[in-house]
């Protein structure tokens, strides 16, 4: 079975490379912001300051290789299969953020706290966070 995906925009972010850069967004990630292509501007409607959101990215430098990693790139602590970690590193580098909208710049550009992502990672599909549901 084959699918695509296409993306939907790119993020802009002062993170390059993984030197430096927080293991999870709310680990101290700077601002970011969100670019999306023209396409998809009337699926953002009614996203608000506020908004808590799930954003889906495919992670373009990750190692599709990798099945097992050390978590956190701590080398003290055993090997685990990639599955049960959050590593970037895995066969469909799909990541996962939970992110909050700090402004709307305009229709197609929001800046975002808590997101761990590098400049230029693609962004795949954003969703309403369901308060209580998913956590």
């Amino acid at each position: 079975m084959e699918f695509a995906i296409a993306p939907i925009g790119y993020v802009e972010s002062p993170l390059r490379s993984r030197e430096g850069a927080p293991k999870q967004g709310e680990e101290g990630s700077p601002l970011a912001i969100l670019v999306f292509e023209e396409f998809v501007k009337n699926g953002l409607a009614n996203i608000r300051v506020g908004d808590r959101l799930l954003l889906l990215t495919w992670l373009d430098r990750a190692d599709r290789g990798v099945l097992s990693v050390h978590p956190r790139d701590d080398r003290s602590m055993p090997l685990r299969g990639v599955f049960s970690t959050r590593s970037q590193d895995r066969p469909n580098p799909i990541g996962v953020h939970r992110i909050t909208v700090v402004s709307i710049l305009d229709p197609l550009r929001f800046q975002v706290r808590d997101l761990e992502a590098f400049d230029r990672t693609p962004i795949i599909d954003a969703k309403a966070m369901l308060e209580g549901i998913v956590e």
